[in-house]
């Protein structure tokens, strides 16, 4: 089945994200298919989550009530857990996106996984990396952000400026992969996966990157670009193209 063709759960942790990504987290998910499920957790009953309720008719979000038993605690956690379960043994869908930074949701991401779900995640770059790592591919909403056109729709609000000389820190606060390393390992897939002129399929290689680094993005290193030419940029990579075929090699 097609990745278009996916019909989505969509489990927000309303707690630990915050409502300014919504139309990005929308955006995304659609790109993967029909969302099913709109649904957003967190206690309602606490005025920290005002900002969201502004959102909810204008996005079709149906709020998960959760009152907070345990001070200190993410409430929405074990509610989302549950229902995400539920919605499983549904068999009305067939990929989740959970959308959050907490590692809680890990084991969570790793059962749906058992049952052949294809599961897609969003958080900001402070994600633990087992999280990150538990999905498919996952996406760094503040890294969107920062280069989000938000699109005039009918509104006057103003587009998001475009960072594209951006570099990520390397530091214990983010779980963005360090370029360097991406390098690294992209000229030895290349170095696997070459065929006899030295050149590899670009297809296979993106796959490659895709499973081994779930949230590698152009934009978590300030470029809003397709990989291919990413990489094509670099002094380190050679990409050419016949017919509709994309092939890279290492320089």
């Amino acid at each position: 089945m097609e990745i278009k063709d996916k019909n989505i759960a969509l489990l927000i942790d309303a707690e630990n994200i915050s409502p300014n990504y919504i139309e990005i987290i929308i955006d995304e998910a659609n790109k993967y298919g029909k969302i099913n499920y709109r649904r957003v957790y967190g206690d309602w009953t606490t005025p920290q989550l005002n900002p969201w309720k502004q959102k909810m008719n204008e996005f079709g979000l149906t709020p998960v009530q959760q009152y907070a038993y345990t001070s200190g605690k993410n409430s929405s956690d074990f509610t989302l857990i549950i229902d995400a379960m539920d919605i499983l043994y549904s068999g009305k869908v067939n990929s989740f996106c959970i959308v959050s930074s907490d590692s809680d949701f890990t084991k969570l991401v790793t059962r749906l996984r058992e049952d052949n779900m294809f599961v897609f995640g969003m958080g900001e770059s402070k994600t633990p990396i087992s999280l990150v790592n538990s999905c498919e591919t996952f996406s760094y909403l503040d890294k969107m952000l920062s280069s989000y056109d938000i699109e005039d729709k009918g509104s006057k609000r103003k587009s998001v400026k475009t960072t594209t000389d951006t570099v990520v820190q390397e530091t214990n606060k983010t779980s963005i992969t360090p370029l360097r390393k991406i390098k690294l390992e992209l000229k030895n897939m290349i170095n696997s996966n070459t065929e006899d002129d030295g050149w590899a399929y670009w297809s296979l290689i993106a796959q490659l990157i895709q499973k081994k680094y779930p949230g590698f993005h152009p934009r978590n290193y300030g470029k809003n670009m397709r990989p291919v030419e990413f990489f094509e940029k670099m002094k380190d990579f050679q990409v050419k193209k016949e017919d509709t075929v994309i092939y890279i090699k290492n320089a």
